[in-house]
């Protein structure tokens, strides 16, 4: 899956990013629950990865907030590992 609106990500207006993060999570969230309804061999593996990365990022965000970052340097990374969880998915389909 490409980002919806790549060009813009880098645009000055501050709750932009943390607008296409909902957007996209929204996406990966319906991927998510479309695998976990299905009940296959990868359901449980997936509710797992989905809460042991919950738990890291929430790590590294406060990490990054704690030693100076910004946060749009916390949303930026949030996107990426969302961009990754929905190629990983849509190629799972």
């Amino acid at each position: 899956m490409k980002p919806l609106f790549p060009n813009f990500a880098l645009a000055p207006l501050p709750w932009f990013s943390m607008a296409l993060l909902a957007i996209e999570s929204s996406q990966v969230i319906a991927l998510r629950c479309a695998k976990l309804a299905r009940e296959g061999h990868g359901a449980a593996p997936e509710l797992t990865r989905m809460i042991t990365e919950k738990m890291l990022e929430g790590a590294a965000a406060a990490q990054t907030l704690m030693t100076g970052g910004s946060h749009e340097k916390v949303i930026a990374s949030y996107r990426k590992r969302v961009r990754a969880n929905a190629r990983r998915l849509n190629r799972a389909r």
